[in-house]
């Protein structure tokens, strides 16, 4: 985590001071609220807001679409919120936020919410954007092209190595969860621009005991960074004029979604996708059912 300033730490010292003389609370849940309200703090300063007081609610809630991003389940999202809430109630308390940005925030919600995809026109124009005259365009095109070829998560694309991409045998190694193995199938596209990034930019960032054998590097040599393809991804997508918020995990959702309404087995997309129950995946095939409708009114002699 980056240095956080001193308008940040002052606060957030006399809050977590404020939890263990007023709240009287726990050494683990005064850590936990500490760990919580430092993440926002550094994730603002990211965005260029030097004080509490100066952010708004959407900053609150683009923190945490970055935590869902990052993998972390509706119980761990729910209590940075918490803390977050915590620390502007004190904050309004002792005059140093004149509002509680919080209080129009909802609480993340344990049901399932059905998954944003983006249109094939839409990635296709995304895939486009980067400069392929320079070196990190290359490097761009290539790693966005290989996340939605194969559906991979954004942890998953940074920790690929040279020797997960099995050229001859069209495929590609992928660690996910836990370390789980499996096996994802690549197309011609992705491979081709691969190529093109090993043979073209890849030795120029390459630094020797630093890079490894990690595929895809930044320009100091080292993988990228969840935060930096976030970043990447936003900038290509306010490019193509993508009217929604583009995350990286759109790029799989919309990659299982595209199978399935080519006709894709479920199960295969399962496998692909590296969920270990088939409910997990299910979850995308109510985008399929206006197509199926629009098949049984057209086709159906009594429709």
């Amino acid at each position: 985590m980056e240095t956080i300033n001193r308008n940040f730490l002052k606060l957030i010292n006399s809050f977590v001071q404020f939890l263990s003389l007023e709240k009287g609370l726990a050494d683990n849940t005064k850590h936990s609220y500490l760990h919580d309200v430092r993440s926002f703090a550094s994730y603002l300063q990211t965005e260029g807001i030097e004080t509490f007081a100066d952010a708004q609610a959407i900053n609150v809630e683009h923190f945490l679409a970055q935590l869902t991003e990052l993998g972390l389940a509706t119980s761990s999202r729910a209590r940075y919120l918490s803390s977050i809430r915590a620390l502007y109630k004190y904050l309004v308390s002792v005059n140093k936020a004149k509002d509680d940005i919080t209080e129009t925030i909802e609480q993340a919600k344990s049901g399932r919410k059905l998954p944003e995809t983006l249109s094939i026109e839409d990635i296709n124009k995304i895939l486009d954007q980067p400069d392929t005259a320079s070196l990190a365009g290359i490097r761009d095109r290539a790693m966005f092209e290989t996340m939605y070829a194969c559906g991979l998560r954004v942890s998953e694309l940074i920790g690929l190595t040279k020797r997960d991409i099995l050229v001859e045998s069209e495929i590609v190694r992928v660690f996910g969860k836990g370390s789980k193995e499996r096996i994802v199938p690549i197309g011609q596209s992705a491979l081709e621009w691969i190529a093109r990034y090993m043979g073209e930019a890849r030795s120029q960032f390459y630094v020797p005991n630093k890079s490894h054998d990690f595929l895809f590097l930044n320009q100091r040599g080292s993988p990228l960074s969840r935060m930096g393809i976030w970043k990447l991804l936003a900038k290509y997508s306010a490019m193509a004029g993508i009217s929604v918020k583009v995350h990286p995990h759109i790029f799989r959702h919309s990659f299982a979604t595209h199978l399935l309404e080519g006709g894709a087995d479920l199960r295969a997309v399962q496998e692909m996708l590296g969920h270990s129950d088939i409910s997990t995946t299910q979850i995308y095939t109510h985008l399929d059912r206006e197509f199926i409708k629009e098949v049984h009114r057209t086709f159906h002699p009594r429709a």
